[in-house]
């Protein structure tokens, strides 16, 4: 047996490791005069090469398909006839060798008095020599790989050209469920309703002696049954099923360029725990998406009721905001901070969570609830009582003249900035809510985000600058507001955030337990973990 992990093995690792097997028992390169390539439907390759000017076919392969080439096989006592009792000697030996999780070829070969023109005429009346087992060991944290693409809801199907055993073991190795085996011969023979209905069933399946046909077939079929399908290939043959995937995983370093053109990815480290690394940064790009969506469409509420009771009294409540506050609240102290959540670290349980429908929009009718309904309403209720309570204090009626040099017009400038300063530490508190859409403030780390603190401490020093200092007072129409004022906007960031904190702990409690690690049962059905 070879390793076939070996660092010096630059180009493929299988081929490398039988040309050390070789040279460690004595044999010596000859020279190639014709080569008959791997086909995936032989399942086998020949040379014809030259030895002291006599030339012979080599051949290696699949044992299921080298051993009808053969003829004869050495024997104990020499080569004798390949008669069905050696056959079965042969095949039972390929059985215990897959069964321990290694890759069997066959090797045979025959004389060649003139070279021959095709794979057909060359790969017949051979000499079985032996068999060749190799060992492709999983690296170490494939398994813990395997289990969190689990507990994330993704199931793996293994489609390989090895032997059903040899592929079954190795998928246990790495925590796949192998109790379902069809070979590729079979996939090839079902009709497209009958593997629809083979892929509907639960649980994993290892496919094996696979086609590039049959591997198409089922990514297709996946799709068609509305899955986002994940297809990883090296070969010039994988290239197909790669394009016709939602997402096609090539390799970098054993890839073919043909196949690197047709993915939508290329692993650099050939490693399948980079594709869990890769779907799990998915999932945090795409969450801090609509943390950032989350955070601007909270604030339209604030900034819009104003508006409306201005409208709706007809005037009798004075406009609680300027269009030059709201230009400063947009463009001024709601920018970083926005922008600090695209950086936010994923959630806890990001890779404990069901992969999300295919049909579902960015924006959904849960997230604009929680930011109209809840977090927006919320601030909305805080900052126009505020706004009222600066006016009733300063001596406001309904109805009363506000306008410039009126003698409210100073209290009604101390009330709108109220309400701009208002609006701003409603801010805070969103900014801190929208952090996380299920788990707790506490569970991701109240200061882990340094950017989004870096963005707060510039929003709350450019809304004190638009409040208290006087050029800009002049410029957006601001006055500094009463210091009960003050005071009153200090707990206004704990309660937007407190009420949103609150409605994520009752949902964490009503919902499924997403965050709970899957097992699957002996039928490869998912069930929570005990």
């Amino acid at each position: 047996m070879a390793d076939c992990n070996d660092p010096d093995a630059t180009v493929d690792p299988m081929e490398a490791a039988l040309r050390r097997c070789a040279s460690g028992h004595g044999a010596e390169a000859a020279t190639p005069i014709r080569v008959f390539p791997f086909d995936s439907r032989r399942k086998r390759m020949s040379v014809v090469v030259e030895h002291d000017g006599v030339a012979a076919v080599e051949v290696k392969g699949a044992p299921e398909a080298v051993l009808p080439c053969c003829g004869g096989w050495d024997g104990p006592t020499g080569r004798q006839p390949l008669d069905a009792s050696a056959a079965a000697q042969v095949s039972g030996a390929v059985e215990a060798l897959a069964a321990r999780g290694l890759r069997v070829l066959a090797l045979a070969s025959r004389p060649a008095a003139t070279p021959p023109d095709d794979a057909t005429s060359a790969e017949d009346g051979l000499c079985l020599h032996g068999l060749v087992a190799l060992i492709d060991p999983l690296r170490p944290e494939v398994p813990a790989a395997v289990r969190e693409c689990h507990a994330a809801g993704i199931t793996v199907h293994v489609i390989t050209g090895d032997h059903g055993r040899t592929a079954a073991e190795i998928a246990r190795q790495a925590g796949i469920s192998a109790e379902r085996i069809v070979a590729g011969a079979t996939i090839d023979s079902m009709g497209d309703a009958e593997l629809d209905a083979l892929l509907a069933e639960p649980g994993e399946i290892v496919f094996s002696r696979s086609t590039p046909e049959g591997k198409l077939r089922i990514a297709e079929a996946l799709r068609h049954r509305g899955e986002i399908v994940a297809m990883t290939g090296d070969g010039v043959n994988d290239a197909p099923a790669l394009h016709h995937a939602d997402l096609g995983i090539a390799m970098g370093r054993s890839g073919t360029d043909v196949a690197r053109e047709a993915a939508t990815m290329v692993l650099t480290d050939d490693n399948f725990a980079t594709i869990v690394t890769a779907v799990r940064e998915g999932r945090r790009a795409y969450e801090n998406l609509r943390k950032f969506v989350l955070y601007i469409f909270a604030h339209a509420v604030p900034e819009v009721v104003p508006f409306m009771v201005f409208a709706l009294s007809a005037g009798a409540v004075p406009l609680p905001l300027t269009v030059l506050q709201i230009l400063a609240i947009d463009l001024g102290t709601e920018t970083l901070p926005a922008l600090a959540l695209g950086r936010e670290r994923a959630e806890p349980d990001v890779m404990r969570r069901r992969p999300r429908p295919r049909r579902e929009h960015l924006i959904t009718p849960r997230l604009l609830a929680r930011a109209w309904l809840l977090m927006g309403t919320v601030s909305a209720a805080l900052t126009m009582s505020l706004f009222l309570a600066v006016l009733v204090a300063g001596g406001w009626h309904p109805g009363a003249a506000m306008g410039a040099g009126s003698t409210l017009h100073h209290v009604w400038r101390q009330a709108t900035t109220t309400t701009f300063a208002a609006i701003v530490a409603c801010q805070v508190g969103t900014a801190f809510a929208a952090r996380t859409e299920r788990a707790s403030l506490r569970s991701i780390g109240v200061v882990s985000n340094r950017l989004l603190l870096l963005g707060i401490g510039f929003e709350l020093l450019f809304a004190a600058v638009v409040v208290w200092l006087p050029p800009a007072q002049r410029l957006v129409g601001t006055a500094s507001p009463p210091s009960w004022a003050v005071a009153a906007l200090l707990p206004l960031p704990v309660i937007v955030w407190g009420v949103d904190e609150l409605q994520r702990a009752a949902r964490r409690r009503h919902d499924v337990p997403t965050s709970t690690v899957r097992e699957r049962d002996r039928h490869g059905r998912m069930v929570p973990a005990r």
